[in-house]
């Protein structure tokens, strides 16, 4: 088949690149355990969106600009950076879950998670040079147009297929409740991981 080992080629990076734990699995974990699965599945389709916006600049060629301009670099990891660590501050004040706090403790709207998670992936720099380095590298130029739309469109649904199996695995009764057992303390250990990754990408 023609572009056949080009593609084995990108699903092969894809696979890599996605088991690393890094911004997205640390959405999906957090929405997972404190919100429950409805909530995780629907932030992994969001993930799974954000795939196809890198998808499509690096397919029309706009990856060249990203690389080659510092300013556009720099705005995108500025925002990311803050977007973790707006997400991580939230996190980190989380209160006890008592009947007091039940709106508190209320799962967000299918919106809301769902654009959580294109915009985490979005504003993820990580998966903007994956992309970069991927179709400059590893696509070929003479590639059509179509063909690589289709590797973005492979991508972007492997990655909500893995991260609504990490959303299943992490909802099981048995799993959650071990992560639950800790309350509030698993919100707030939650809130310092996206600060951290909020400060690793700042000074990237």
């Amino acid at each position: 088949m023609p572009y056949a080992s080009e593609f084995l080629l990108v699903a092969a990076a894809h696979l890599l690149a996605g088991a690393s734990p890094g911004p997205d699995f640390a959405l999906v974990l957090r929405q997972s355990i404190t919100h429950g699965r409805a909530t995780a599945l629907r932030t992994s389709l969001g993930i799974g969106t954000g795939i196809l916006f890198h998808a499509a600049y690096s397919v029309l060629g706009l990856a060249l600009l990203i690389r080659g301009s510092a300013v556009a670099f720099t705005a995108v990891k500025i925002a990311g950076a803050g977007y973790l660590a707006w997400i991580g501050v939230r996190a980190l004040f989380s209160r006890p879950r008592t009947a007091a706090a039940v709106a508190e403790g209320a799962p967000p709207a299918a919106r809301g998670a769902y654009i959580t998670g294109v915009l985490v992936n979005v504003l993820n720099v990580k998966a903007m040079m994956f992309f970069i380095a991927l179709f400059s590298a590893g696509v070929s130029p003479a590639t059509p147009l179509a063909v690589q739309a289709g590797y973005g469109l492979w991508m972007a649904v492997a990655t909500a297929g893995w991260f609504s199996l990490v959303s299943v695995f992490f909802t099981q009764s048995a799993v959650r409740s071990r992560f639950l057992r800790a309350g509030h303390w698993f919100d707030r250990g939650m809130g310092m991981v996206f600060i951290a990754l909020a400060v690793r990408l700042a000074l990237t």
